[in-house]
């Protein structure tokens, strides 16, 4: 009977996963955010599918990255792909699909269609975010200068000081940063069309014993969740 009641133990703990994700990035991920965001209430509720609970601890985006890569973690997210993350973590299903809009300010408006011509402007775009190639093309080419602080909150106030030109990101996210300025919405600009979509995801190091397992029930959980219409509330009742 006690090791009977061992394994069962054993078997409760494994069904824990310890995650980690980062601050301040509204309305994905946050503490002070209701049910600490959106995208966290979205993993959480698909592991739950899965008969899974998670603990998560906030940490400064990169560390967590590394963490989980070392399998300090058993999971990270919302991280969009690329080839280097490819290489060292499996990718769930999009848990979110994220459009890319350039933000300036009213009276500097800029559209995509401006950017080759604009040399020297300056773009803001956080530290460890990852720029879609036509971004990172210009970028190299000396034609956007990149200024990268710790977050997006910190973009919207610099272009508001007039210290940077532009930023990019996901609408609802850009509108999140914008509000933290508490400056009317009428003195800044969102370009009219979005440039770029990326996917968001839940990651596991390819170093993790059990990484194929988890995203495969993760991947079950929020197919489940999709089904049962829980997908839709809980990201609609954010970007309404």
């Amino acid at each position: 009977m006690a090791l009977l009641g061992l394994l069962l133990c054993a078997s409760v703990r494994a069904d824990v996963l310890h995650l980690a994700t980062g601050d301040d990035y509204a309305p994905f991920t946050g503490t002070t955010l209701p049910g600490q965001g959106m995208l966290t209430q979205v993993v959480r509720a698909a592991l739950a599918e899965q008969g899974m609970a998670m603990t998560l601890d906030w940490l400064p985006w990169n560390r967590g990255y590394l963490k989980a890569r070392r399998v300090e973690y058993d999971a990270t997210f919302p991280y969009v792909r690329s080839a280097e993350r490819e290489a060292e973590f499996l990718y769930s299903a999009p848990i979110y699909l994220s459009e890319q809009f350039l933000f300036s300010r009213a009276g500097d408006r800029i559209e995509l269609d401006d950017l080759p011509s604009m040399t020297g402007r300056r773009l803001c775009y956080p530290l460890g975010w990852q720029p879609a190639a036509m971004i990172q093309q210009l970028i190299d080419e000396g034609i956007l200068l990149r200024h990268s602080p710790l977050g997006l909150q910190e973009c919207a106030r610099l272009l508001l000081l007039q210290r940077d030109d532009l930023f990019i990101a996901d609408r609802h996210l850009g509108n999140s940063a914008l509000r933290s300025t508490g400056a009317e919405p009428s003195a800044f600009h969102r370009s009219q069309t979005a440039f770029h979509s990326n996917t968001l995801h839940f990651i596991v190091s390819r170093q993790h014993p059990r990484a194929a397992e988890l995203i495969e029930r993760f991947d079950r959980g929020l197919e489940a969740l999709k089904a049962s219409g829980d997908y839709q509330q809980l990201t609609e009742r954010y970007v309404e």
